[in-house]
Order: C-alpha cells, then sequence, then structure tokens
C-alpha cells in the first residue's frame, strides 16, 4: 500500500489551503508532484523583472520541494507555464535563457525532462511564468 502525504508550502501555500482548498505538494512514497510555483512571494506580489520572477519561482519550487524532503537534485520532469502575448507565436528567448541559467544552477548537471507551453493567462494578472515538476526521492542519500 502506498503512503501518501499532502503539503503546504510555508507562507503562501497555508494561504492557498485556506482560500482555494489545494495542496502545493503530494508524496506518494518516494515521488512528489507539486502544484505549479509561481513568481510570487508570500503575500503573491509578483516581481517587475522577468528574470526576478523566473528565479522566484524556483525558489518556490524548492521551497515546495522542501516540504516533501525533496531538492532540486531529485527532480526528473518540469512543465513550465509561459505567458505568451497575444498574436505571438513563440516562447521568448527571455524566458529561455533565465529557465537555462536556472536548471544549470540548481540542478548540478542533470538534466530532466521538461515540457515549455505557452499560455495566455496564469492565475494571477500578473504572473508570466508558472513551473510545476516531478521528483523522485533518491533514499541512498
Amino acid at each position: 500500500m502506498s503512503t501518501v502525504t499532502f503539503h503546504a508550502t510555508p507562507g503562501y501555500g497555508e494561504t492557498m489551503i485556506q482560500s482555494l482548498g489545494y495542496s502545493q505538494a503530494v508524496r506518494v512514497d518516494n515521488r512528489v508532484e507539486t502544484s505549479g510555483q509561481g513568481g510570487w512571494d508570500d503575500d503573491f506580489n509578483i516581481p517587475d523583472s522577468l528574470e526576478e520572477e523566473i528565479v522566484q519561482a524556483f525558489d518556490n519550487v524548492e521551497r515546495t520541494l522542501a516540504t516533501c524532503g525533496a531538492t532540486w537534485k531529485d527532480v526528473i520532469h518540469v512543465n513550465s507555464y509561459h505567458k505568451v502575448p497575444q498574436g505571438e507565436d513563440v516562447i521568448g528567448q527571455d524566458h529561455n535563457r533565465v529557465m537555462a541559467e536556472q536548471f544549470r544552477r540548481r540542478l548540478d548537471g542533470r538534466a530532466p525532462v521538461w515540457t515549455q507551453t505557452g499560455v495566455t493567462v496564469l492565475g494571477l494578472a500578473a504572473m508570466r511564468i508558472e513551473v510545476r515538476v516531478t521528483a523522485v526521492i533518491n533514499d541512498e542519500r
């Protein structure tokens, strides 16, 4: 039988459980699935800079993984959702550059699979990025 536990990121995750009734992550045995993490702070403010927003989203993924005992080094799959202006047909290089920098910084040479999707809206009007991951915790650490 599998062990399933749900987790709230301290701060904004606790707010989301109370206001919208969902968890930021679920751990099933050694597998972790996160909900989409935006580049918000605990009060849901979004930085003006796209780069700062993406870095904050990666920080929020890290915070959320930690609630389950995981790290970026356990991540095997990344889904990212990028707000694309109406009429644009590609996710901009400004998004890709920062995403790739964050992968290099946090994954220590590992290369998880990555699915990148362009969207017209996200959960908050100011959001331009949302990142969700799947991780498998290596019990041998």
